[in-house]
């Protein structure tokens, strides 16, 4: 369940409350007038179960409320209410499955964002794997996928690609063209510093890494998983289950397959850099698919959900 906040002009109040009552969708329905005093206007408040919540924002953003006044949205965590049982009952489909897609565009538009702190945990990612990978060390390459905030602006593209919006896909590219390469970058440094203080050498690079030669050797396999973690990286956000998110990090090998391309730069092992590479490609491209065909699934279901109300 939502709880939904909106300010709105005086005069649009009776068309917000009459368009809230009439919802089955929503209860616990509340009005302040004049309450509200930056932007002006009245304040209406009320919650919404989830299955039917983007109808109800839909409709607010048609009567301008977005502009003119306000619309402000929070997750509800508990509520002991007939009410919103009788309204969970009423609403078509299931809480757990349904897709509040002004939450989504919201969520994953603030991942685009490519601010120092993104770049610090991509290359504090980065640097972890490609320590990992010259220490055949799995425990690191797992540490780097939950560290490496990459999935963010993957999720955002997918998104901007199902709803058109151009800003989120332009923003996602910008985060990730620019982010890996940095990362990339500072490994490839970084390898030469603790190559140049005796901690690692290329020997290491080229010795049997049974635990983490996958990363650099792609094979069907890295679709599959990659495809796999897309669909499940999607369906945890739009289900707002963050822990199956968690999962999803350590399943694809993103992080890990840029820092094994930095490490065979810097020691100038093309084979292994080609292999990286390609194992990045691979499961960027399986995770942007999946994703963009789970959205559109979704959207589907909800476009038809829509319809049945």
């Amino acid at each position: 369940m939502l709880h939904v906040r909106v300010i709105a002009p005086g005069e649009r109040t009776p068309e917000v409350l009459s368009l809230l009552t009439a919802d089955t969708a929503v209860t616990h329905v509340v009005v302040l007038a004049g309450a509200a005093h930056s932007p002006q206007g009245d304040v209406l408040e009320f919650d919404v179960v989830r299955e039917g919540a983007s109808t109800v924002l839909d409709q607010l953003q048609e009567l301008g409320l977005d502009r003119d006044g306000a619309i402000v949205v929070e997750r509800v965590q508990t509520s002991l209410s007939a009410s919103a049982d009788a309204a969970a009952r009423d609403t078509p489909g299931l809480g757990v499955d349904a897709v509040v897609w002004e939450e989504i565009e919201q969520q994953t538009g603030e991942e685009t964002t490519l601010s120092a702190s993104f770049l610090a945990f991509m290359i504090i990612a980065t640097v972890i794997a490609g320590i990992g990978v010259l220490l055949d060390q799995p425990i690191l390459i797992v540490g780097s996928m939950v560290v490496g905030p990459e999935f963010g602006p993957l999720a955002a593209l997918c998104v901007g690609v199902v709803q058109r919006k151009t800003v989120l896909v332009r923003n996602s590219l910008l985060a990730l063209g620019v982010g890996f390469p940095v990362g990339m970058a500072v490994t490839v440094l970084a390898v030469w510093l603790l190559t140049a203080a005796g901690l690692v050498d290329k020997s290491m690079l080229l010795d049997e890494r049974p635990l983490t030669d996958f990363i650099w050797r792609p094979d069907a396999l890295s679709w599959v998983v990659g495809f796999l973690g897309g669909v499940a990286g999607i369906l945890s956000l739009t289900s707002a289950k963050a822990g199956t998110l968690v999962g999803v990090l350590i399943s694809v090998t993103t992080v890990p397959a840029a820092a094994n391309v930095a490490v065979a730069v810097a020691y100038g092992v093309r084979s292994e850099a080609s292999g990286s590479a390609l194992q990045l490609v691979i499961n960027l491209a399986a995770i942007i698919s999946a994703g963009v065909l789970t959205l559109i699934v979704q959207q589907t279901v909800w476009k038809w959900t829509h319809r049945a109300r």
